[in-house]
């Protein structure tokens, strides 16, 4: 009877993973910035660790728990890289500027002239 029951908790965990693993790669394909996209992959990792560890549950197995802890830090890693690349910079730290930034910062620099020289 315990062992019907355990089937059925670990079937349930796997339909709510997969769920959860498959909307979080929707959102990811859909997420309109590069924050909501690496917030979805990094749910997505989130999954296949659970999904890990419930098997290892299953099968009574500790030894991938080092895969485990392994997976957890490169998530972890990827999204403060990525968080810490996606903030603004404030401007005493005086970034390299890209070429939108450039031609944005010029043309004002024109208009700004040019008025001043109308006046």
């Amino acid at each position: 009877m315990i062992t019907l029951v355990m089937n059925i908790v670990f079937a349930v965990c796997a339909l709510m993973l997969a769920a959860a693993g498959i909307m979080a790669l929707l959102r990811a394909e859909k997420g309109p910035t590069m924050l909501n996209r690496t917030l979805a992959l990094d749910v997505f990792a989130t999954v296949i660790i659970g999904g890990i560890a419930l098997e290892a549950a299953y099968s009574r197995r500790t030894d991938t728990l080092p895969i485990l802890v392994v997976l957890s830090l490169v998530g972890f890693v990827g999204s403060v890289t990525i968080a810490r690349f996606a903030s603004r910079e404030p401007v005493e730290e005086r970034r390299v500027l890209t070429a939108a930034e450039i031609a944005r910062d010029e043309e004002l620099r024109r208009k700004r002239q040019e008025q001043e020289e109308q006046s």
